[in-house]
């Protein structure tokens, strides 16, 4: 679950923005008792000496510790005790001086040890569907709302079915495969013309998987492109691509539509096979047909994909032009 650097960093900003903000509502909540009881100034003052009253008693030769160890136990509690009834006679709330760290599992360091706490991972999460934004354009981009209606019932000859049957079983299979996704999950290729869901069923996926903990990178074939480009010529730090790299789920949408140039085919070639040697996840989709892709991006590019992904195919209408119709 490789969150990309700056997923991470904002993640983190927001935690530590959280931890100062309960602090600093702490703080005023303590004034404002203090104004109200300025006894209980008094008494957390005494309170805080206590350490260096024990330390003093544990160096002293010339009285019994126990019995000091005693006292200063008893005085301890009925300072506590003091505190309390002044607390509870200022009818305050009894958490208007929580000082607990804003997360008590992890102290809101964000980590366990050396793993990540649930509360950062959320966060994480949260921070992770911001940056899909552009993927999740409408907010309505999950499978039950993935409506196969739209595609006809009509029986195609050259597909030995209907568009809608194909578009049935291609649903399911994504249902699966985002329930039981792993970063070594299969790599697919949807294929197929403009607005018939592929973007949709990307979305779909890229949900359930960040729901389920997963880091996931969306990027146009153009963008990713451009961000290859602007390494490769000094313009950008190589850690630009890191987010392509590492995440569990990369999805390259409209594979097909930028212009086709050494570099392009490179770079394809570079992220795809550097993805499949580090066995991380990659959906790619495109709106040519296997025949097209393979003579568009000739060679070890056009063959891994071909070769090593699973190849979807969608059929039907385009539903953003029945939509304007």
């Amino acid at each position: 679950m490789a969150y990309s650097a700056e997923v991470l960093s904002r993640a983190k900003a927001r935690l530590a923005q959280d931890a100062n903000k309960k602090h600093a509502e702490y703080e005023k909540h303590l004034a404002q008792a203090y104004q109200l009881r300025p006894r209980l100034r008094e008494i957390d003052r005494a309170l805080r000496g206590t350490g260096a009253k024990l330390a003093a008693v544990i160096f002293q030769k010339e009285t019994d510790p126990a019995a000091e160890l005693e006292r200063l136990r008893a005085e301890n509690l009925a300072l506590q005790n003091e505190r309390q009834w002044l607390l509870d006679e200022a009818e305050l709330p009894e958490d208007f001086l929580d000082d607990s760290p804003v997360c008590t599992l992890c102290g809101g360091t964000g980590y366990r040890g050396s793993q990540m706490c649930e509360c950062l991972r959320e966060l994480c999460r949260q921070e992770q569907k911001r940056e899909l934004a552009p993927l999740f354009r409408t907010g309505k981009e999950s499978f039950e709302h993935f409506s196969l209606n739209v595609y006809p019932d009509v029986y195609i000859p050259a597909l030995r079915n209907s568009a809608r049957a194909l578009m049935r079983k291609n649903l399911s299979f994504c249902i699966k495969y985002a329930q039981s996704f792993s970063p070594a999950a299969e790599n697919l290729l949807f294929s197929g013309s403009t607005g018939l869901g592929k973007t949709f069923l990307s979305a779909c996926i890229a949900r359930r998987v960040v729901d389920s903990g997963f880091s996931v990178t969306y990027s146009s074939a153009n963008n990713l492109f451009s961000d290859y480009e602007a390494v490769r010529f000094s313009r950008r730090e190589p850690e630009l691509l890191e987010k392509y790299q590492s995440c569990d789920l990369l999805i390259l949408d409209d594979l097909g539509t930028e212009l086709v140039s050494p570099l392009v085919i490179s770079s394809l070639y570079t992220v795809i096979n550097e993805r499949l040697l580090s066995q991380r996840a990659t959906i790619v989709s495109t709106n040519l047909t296997p025949d097209k892709l393979e003579s568009r991006y000739e060679g070890q590019a056009a063959s891994r994909l071909l070769g090593l992904y699973r190849v979807l195919t969608f059929e039907g209408t385009d539903i953003r032009r029945m939509a304007l119709g």
